[in-house]
Order: C-alpha cells, then structure tokens, then sequence
C-alpha cells in the first residue's frame, strides 16, 4: 500500500475521481509495494484498482492504451526507504571519509530498484530469491552489480559479509534468465587482481549474452583509514600488471563475441603511464559512468565542437582558469592546447589541483573541494572566469564535498566561478565565452563529466 502524494490534470487517474492522500493497495489483484509494482502493473490495457481514502475502501475499473500510464505521483521514485547496504567492504570509500560532512554523504545505498532507475551499482547481498524472481518476472534489465571478485569467499572477506560468496547465485539466476548484467571491479592490488583477477574475468565471461560490460577501477584511498583494513594503492608497476590482464580478456572478448566487454578505468591507464587507447576502441561507451573512455568521448565532443564552430576569433582577449584533479591533467593539456593554438587571443590555464582534503592520494577531478580549489588558486591572475566541473559539484545543488557553495567560491577567488555541464561541447562553449540554451550539463542524474 502506497500514499499517492499527486494526481496529473487531465490524466486518467484524475478522470477517475483519485485524489491525493488515496492509497493505492492494488492494480489488479498485485499489492503495490514500491515503484516496480507500480510501473510494471500499470501498463496492461484493463485495470481492477484497489485504493482506500480515509477508513473506507473503494474500486475502479479502467481501460486505457497499452502502456499508457494512469498519472499518479508519490513521494519518492522508490515510494518506501532506500535501502542500506550491510556489507563494510574494505575498499569503501564512504567509510573513508572524514567526520563532520554532511549526512547524506554516510549513507550507503544498495537498493536494486535505483540500479534499474538511476543506474547505482548494487552488491546483491541485499535481495533474497523473492527480489530476483520479481526482477524476473518484470524483465528488468540491465542490472548492475559490483561483483569485485567471482571467488566465493575472498568477496566474504573483502566485503566483510559472510553471504557475499553465497549471494553470487543470484547473478547467476539472473543471467540464466536472459537479464543484461553490467559489472564493476573496485580492484585492490593484492587481494583481488593478478590470478584473483584471472578467475573473476573468466567467471564473468562465461556468462556470455547477459554480460553487458565489465569496468576494472583502481580502488581510491584517502588519509581517513585508521582502524581500517590495510590496503596499498596501485603504482606504476601493478596498474600495468593489472591492465594486462584486462586488455587480454577484452581481446578474448572481442574475438568470440564481437565485443570488448571488459574495460579498464581511464585511471588505471594514467597511473600505468601508458596512452589511452583510441575512441574506436571504447564502441559504444558502456561503462562511462565508471570513468571508462570518459577522457577520450570528452576529447571527441570537444574537437567536434571547435571543427563545428568554424571562425575561432574573439572580440576581444579572453582569459579562464580551469581547476582540475592531478589524474587527467596531462591529457586535458594537450587537449587544449589544440584550441589555444587556433585561438591566439584566449588564455586557457588549466591548473592541477592536489586533493589535500583526503591527503594528497586521491587525484580525480569529482572529488575536488571548494576549500582546496581556493588555496590553490590564491593570488593568481584568473582572468574572466573560473570552470568547475559539473562532477565537483552535489547533483542538482552548487555544492561542494566541503559544503561550500559555488558563489562563496566566487566570492573568496574575486571571480566569477561557472558550473560547466557534462560534455565536450560544454566545455568548449564555457572556454570561449557561449552561452549555451539547450540546459546541457544540467541534468542531476547525468554521470557523464569532462573530467575523470
């Protein structure tokens, strides 16, 4: 039983007389307990509904288009509580960060209902048999998990969750029964790479048609481990070890199936010191999210734009500076030093950011603060504007990790300080001063950042 919060005007539900505060307890004899019930039921063409307003029960029949929706809204996507995870994995960056955030930041989702609307990866420690027969029956698909190791009971030890091992045999029913799985490695050197890694990929693998994709990351640490488990990060030499074996299997891939499958972070080639593979290589991008390809798609978006602009001139001289994380730096460079040779009168000054709010290990540009941005930028010559990245920034908010503000960054750096959204184009149109109408970059559950 659900509280309906809203009623579309002119929608059947409101032609039907459903008012807000109506709960609805059933469509067509399947009790609704949280969005999938609801979504998945309401698409058949004739409906018995079953709703109650105050103490009374009533019943309405409905006959509508095929998938056409009934326009009631609730509270929430999910219409119950997200729920938590029960693992404390030894990787965790949650478990990594200081005290004193804000709350929302310590909760740690792992609800497969968010991996089906948003994408959120989930660990499957959380669902019973009851949870994957549903996610049968209503042909959801994909579903992604983070799997971290196909070994049975090194995952009960990396997740310090003694079913972990045991709850792999729901990723096995459910690629049995035909749902597209999209996996992620959070790879921890020592633990679950070398032959760990081997057997991981090579379980995955076998699951043929319903493997989507595989993305291997290089786990993140910060300076907030104490009492933690003893992890190392990965250097030069184990990040090559660990590519290796990747780039093997998405050879193997390649060749029986046609696809790559298995990925490597756009991280992992940057602390191997080797170039990042071409644009082909990444087909159709499907594990971005992870930071997989991100720099190169970036990279793709922005060329484009600048080859779609034509004349390159400026009115007059323009300056910006761009704050990024120590990771991608090297590549963004040479990006845009591409438009800085076409441009002679804009001034692009990228500037490396060291992360010393987590002690200087962890280098991507998303997990940046507002308070690092400005000591770094301290007594520089900034020029018109300073670009943040959309990824620095809490989703549908201006904030920073730190909880500072974009217009107190502004304030403090005596500068205009821009949100930039997600792509290439965006950030070619931030560069050169254009105003851009179409909201890109803007949208909060867009994963894409122009910065890995």
């Amino acid at each position: 039983m659900v509280t309906v919060t809203g009623v579309e005007p002119g929608s059947r539900a409101a032609h039907a007389g459903i008012e807000p505060g109506d709960r609805l307890i059933s469509i067509n004899g399947h009790e609704i307990g949280d969005i999938l019930d609801y979504r998945f039921f309401e698409t058949e063409r004739e409906l018995r509904l079953v709703l109650s307003r105050g103490d009374k029960e009533y019943r309405l029949e409905l006959v509508k288009p095929r998938y056409a929706g009934l326009g009631l809204e609730f509270e929430s996507y999910l219409m119950d509580r997200e729920r938590s995870c029960r693992n404390k994995c030894v990787f965790c960056f949650i478990d990594q960060l200081p005290k004193g955030m804000r709350e929302t930041l310590y909760f740690k989702d792992d609800d497969d209902r968010l991996s089906f609307l948003f994408g959120n990866y989930i660990t499957l420690t959380n669902i019973d048999d009851r949870e994957v027969d549903r996610i049968l029956q209503m042909h959801i698909s994909p579903i992604n998990v983070s799997v971290h190791t196909m070994d049975p009971e090194l995952r009960c030890r990396m997740m310090n969750n003694r079913f972990a091992g045991e709850s792999l045999r729901h990723l096995y029913r459910l690629a049995k029964g035909g749902v597209g799985l999209n996996c992620q490695i959070v790879l921890c050197p020592g633990l679950n790479d070398g032959e760990a890694l081997e057997f991981t990929l090579g379980e995955l693998c076998g699951l043929e048609g319903s493997l989507q994709s595989v993305a291997c990351v290089p786990v993140g640490l910060t300076r907030y481990r104490e009492g933690l488990y003893p992890l190392t990060a990965f250097d030069r030499e184990t990040a090559n070890e660990a590519l290796d074996i990747i780039e093997r299997w998405g050879d193997i891939c390649k060749a029986q199936r046609g696809a790559r499958t298995v990925y490597a972070s756009d991280e992992l080639y940057i602390l191997a010191g080797r170039e990042l593979p071409p644009l082909e290589f990444y087909e159709d991008f499907p594990q971005i999210e992870n930071g997989v390809g991100m720099l190169r798609d970036l990279e793709d978006s922005f060329m484009w734009a600048m080859e779609e602009a034509g004349d390159l001139t400026l009115s007059s001289p323009r300056r910006v500076t761009i704050p990024t994380g120590e990771c991608g730096f090297e590549f963004l460079n040479k990006m845009l030093d591409v438009l800085r040779d076409r441009c002679h009168n804009l001034s692009i000054d990228l500037v490396p950011v060291r992360n010393d709010f987590f002690g200087g290990t962890v280098n991507v540009t998303g997990l940046l603060t507002g308070g690092d941005i400005c000591a770094k930028l301290a007594g520089r010559e900034l020029g018109d504007a300073v670009l943040i990245a959309n990824n620095m920034l809490r989703a549908g908010e201006d904030v920073f990790l730190d909880d500072m503000t974009l217009s107190e960054l502004s304030e403090r750096l005596g500068v205009t300080a821009v949100r930039v959204g997600g792509s290439g184009e965006d950030l070619f149109a931030a560069v050169m001063g254009i105003e851009r109408t179409d909201g890109a970059g803007h949208d909060p559950y867009e994963y894409k950042s122009w910065e890995v």
